[in-house]
């Protein structure tokens, strides 16, 4: 599984929202400069306003069209004011007989009374009503400002001046997040000529090790310099204590290690079920410290991946599949249970164009990220430190690496010219022969090369499995124990 992409770039947004189509009831107006917005804005027109056609922008190409249709019989247009006139009066309205006259007759206000008593009295009582408002008023405002001055209207948390008074679960994301944040580092891996990335790890002991990818700490690796950041803004030096490249997993070890690091609990990858929620932490385009959740979508998923550079070679993992978010920077970062225990170590990305965590394009998380299994991971990490080297499980055969579905082909000849089957090897003593397709590993479908690395590469050296295979067509069994390699070749 590749492990570069570029994402799809999003066309813009227009500057300014689109002006709608004119029905022909609108008024003329000159029209705006090309590519620009008016100069003022057009005012809302209430829908079912008098006199002034509703406008919706679906039928716009409809505008003129009557009920039944057909063309509407054109009317006066409106001035482009609001509000708009008042509508002439219908034809019917007169009944025919002209201004003046009959139920339609134009109204005239009539003539203002002459003033008398009365009318004084009720300006008189008008005045009073407003002297009693203004006096209700001041009133008011006078309690309203007396009880400001004895207390809020509002409810407020309480605050004793302390950040922790939010209890959070153990269970919580919230939780879990607070208490690992402190044991991950962001790292910087910088070669002699300049290159280089950021990935993430986190702390594997009390010694100052330090667990990530293999494809994180490459560049540094003959000589180059390597920083690890805390949370805390603390910054050490550290160097590569080993690293394994088929695995993708790597250690590195901190310079003058504080004395109080805190290593995350390691869970139980075996334990794992489809529908477990999940935690990443890590650094995505260099933003530290970052918390992401999912859950785990799948296990045991064959991933071949790849750096994308051209000296790079590929890893192989049976890999716990995960929709939290992992992008770019995630590398080497923790995959946490609800508990809080690792169960991962995020490695590869699939993208909607072929990317993912090693290359140097802006691939981006479509919810398809990928993290070795933490009880894998554990006992590379242990041989690391213990020689510096990588140990990996093996049969003995060369396996056809092309994607098919129908299994592993033991290939005709070996790398470099080699026996396809090792003489004296796992595969020979258990009787496996070149074009022989082993299709199980114990109780593990394996549908291709790939598949059947990874899977071998979960077991350890001196394990015995069961291998089921094909042969002219015809199935057999076979218990063959794993031998072992040492170091990348």
């Amino acid at each position: 599984m590749s492990t570069e992409n570029e994402g799809t770039p999003v066309p813009p947004a227009p500057s300014a929202p689109p002006v709608p189509v004119a029905s022909p009831a609108a008024s003329p107006q000159a029209a705006p400069p090309e590519g620009s917005a008016p100069t003022a804005p057009i005012p809302p027109v209430p829908p079912g306003a008098p006199g002034v056609p509703g406008y919706d922008g679906a039928h716009a190409a409809h505008a003129a069209a009557g009920p039944s249709g057909g063309a509407s019989a054109p009317g006066p247009a409106p001035d482009g004011s609001w509000p708009p006139p008042p509508p002439a009066t219908p034809s019917y309205a007169d009944g025919g007989a002209g201004a003046g006259s009959g139920w339609g007759s134009s109204w005239q206000q009539p003539a203002p009374k002459p003033r008398n008593g009365r009318g004084g009295l009720v300006a008189a009582v008008l005045v009073a009503a407003l002297v009693a408002g203004g006096l209700g008023g001041g009133l008011g405002y006078t309690l309203a400002k007396n009880n400001d001055q004895t207390g809020s209207t509002t409810v407020s948390a309480s605050d004793n001046g302390s950040t922790s008074q939010v209890k959070r679960s153990p269970g919580t994301i919230a939780a879990v997040a607070q208490k690992a944040l402190p044991s991950t580092v962001t790292i910087e891996a910088e070669g002699n000529s300049g290159q280089g990335g950021t990935g993430t790890g986190f702390v594997f002991d009390t010694q100052g090790h330090i667990v990530t990818n293999n494809h994180v700490v490459a560049d540094a690796v003959d000589g180059g310099k390597l920083t690890a950041t805390f949370p805390s803004g603390k910054k050490y030096d550290a160097e590569v204590v080993g690293h394994a490249q088929g695995y993708d997993v790597a250690v590195i070890k901190l310079k003058n290690a504080p004395s109080d690091l805190t290593p995350l609990a390691l869970g139980d990858s075996d334990k794992v079920a489809v529908g477990d929620e999940t935690i990443a932490i890590g650094a995505p385009f260099g933003l530290s410290n970052t918390v992401t959740t999912g859950i785990i979508s799948a296990k045991n998923r064959p991933v071949a991946s790849s750096d994308g550079s051209a000296s790079s070679k590929a890893s192989y993992m049976s890999a716990l599949q995960t929709d939290a978010s992992i992008n770019p920077g995630n590398s080497g970062g923790p995959l946490l249970d609800a508990r809080g225990a690792v169960i991962g170590i995020n490695s590869a990305i699939q993208s909607s164009s072929g990317g993912g965590l090693g290359g140097s394009g802006q691939s981006g998380s479509i919810g398809l990220g990928f993290a070795i299994p933490i009880n894998q991971a554990k006992y590379v990490a242990q041989q690391l430190i213990k020689t510096g080297q990588p140990v990996y499980a093996r049969i003995g055969a060369s396996v056809s690496l092309e994607d098919t579905t129908g299994g592993a082909k033991i290939t005709d000849q070996g790398t470099a010219g080699s026996e396809a089957v090792e003489s004296g090897g796992p595969a020979d003593k258990a009787g496996l022969k070149p074009g022989d397709v082993i299709t199980k590993l114990d109780d593990r479908v394996i549908d291709s090369g790939p598949t059947l690395i990874g899977e071998i590469w979960t077991h350890k050296p001196g394990d015995k499995v069961t291998v089921t295979y094909t042969r002219g067509g015809q199935e057999h069994t076979v218990q063959l124990t794993l031998g072992s390699r040492e170091g990348d070749s």
